[in-house]
């Protein structure tokens, strides 16, 4: 089960097409009120967390979840 929060952050992902393995950059206030949910679903195996401060990408997992996840 998600968190609203976790939520939010897969949809963000939805709002911009990505697929696995393509990074999202989130940043300042965006990256602070989601950081949590960033953190839960990176230690779920929903997102990789990349080098590149702020920045995730969807896992084959966390690409079928996104697509779950409601508007």
């Amino acid at each position: 089960m998600l968190s609203p929060s976790e939520k939010s952050v897969l949809r963000t992902f939805r709002q911009f097409l990505l697929t696995p393995g393509k990074m999202l950059c989130f940043f300042g206030p965006n990256l602070e009120k989601h950081k949590a949910a960033l953190q839960k679903l990176t230690d779920k195996d929903f997102l990789v967390k990349e080098d590149f401060k702020g920045a995730y990408s969807l896992t084959p997992a966390g690409f079928e979840l996104m697509k779950t996840c409601g508007k």
